[in-house]
């Protein structure tokens, strides 16, 4: 039987990812700049801009206040995909690790993390600075709140960060390492992890569709779960209700999933087969 290796540290994005939308696009809307937003967006994802260059800019260009930054919380938790939560829960019964690694803001990621099940520690986004003064008792702005004055400028602001924070968070810990995500700056943290898989199923974005080595194109992450676990992991959740969820993602791996790196395609299916399916 031809065994696949289970990855032991499992690593997500988190906007486009874990849920459908992208926080900033969100925010940008809400303050009448959409679609110049939104450009920015795609090109630093797309490869085309380095994330650094444009990150200050969108914040700027929408200079959101404290509790609009706060509401994208529930923003993420509506628009979660719907299985989101469940196989970070079967990944967690089976021993895994899992992380949220994101160019979003944190504390609307962190709380979303957190209501997935993600643990607060394995948990990291780009820090917001806000106008503390606005509003304040001495301030001639009464009743108004504090608004965005700078961002944290740190590894995950530019596009080759992810790469730094994969290997500080899994650091002496035992285990390989797989990175789920959509963007170029997935793509490039790839280097720090054993398997990267690209995941179009919210955007699929063609350089990332290309370069990863495992490409999921479906609207959910249940093809993770016998990526990152082997096809024969099912056989430890048989009499458990993670099982229907599971079958679901060898079935994807099968439609939806897309091996660019032709002999871990043929070391996947032989595990499929040989864990008799």
């Amino acid at each position: 039987m031809i065994r696949w290796p289970p990855y032991r540290h499992v690593f997500f994005d988190c906007d486009s990812t874990l849920t459908s939308v992208e926080g900033i696009d969100v925010l940008a809307e809400q303050a009448g700049r959409g679609e110049e937003v939104r450009q920015l967006t795609d090109a630093a994802m797309n490869g085309e801009l380095d994330l650094e260059d444009v990150y200050g800019e969108r914040l700027t260009q929408i200079h959101p206040t404290r509790t609009q930054v706060q509401a994208i919380r529930q923003v993420y938790k509506d628009n979660a995909l719907a299985d989101a939560a469940m196989v970070i829960a079967v990944l967690q019964h089976l021993g895994h690790e899992t992380y949220i690694i994101s160019g979003g803001l944190e504390e609307p990621v962190r709380e979303f993390g957190i209501s997935l099940g993600v643990p607060a520690d394995h948990i990291r986004a780009v820090g917001v600075e806000y106008d503390e003064l606005v509003g304040a008792w001495w301030s001639h702005h009464e009743g108004q709140e504090a608004s965005y004055l700078d961002y944290g400028r740190g590894a995950l602001a530019v596009s080759e960060g992810k790469e730094g924070i994969v290997k500080e968070l899994v650091g002496t810990q035992p285990g390989t390492s797989l990175l789920i995500g959509d963007g170029t700056s997935d793509l490039l943290a790839g280097e720090a992890v054993d398997l990267f898989v690209g995941f179009g199923g919210v955007t699929a974005r063609s350089k990332v569709a290309v370069g990863a080595p495992v490409f999921i194109q479906s609207p959910g992450l249940a093809p993770v779960l016998p990526l990152a676990a082997g096809p024969s992991a099912i056989s430890r959740i048989e009499e458990t209700s993670y099982r229907a969820l599971f079958w679901e993602g060898i079935q994807r791996s099968q439609d939806a999933t897309t091996f660019n790196d032709e002999g871990l395609g043929d070391s996947f299916r032989g595990a499929v087969t040989g864990a008799g399916f």
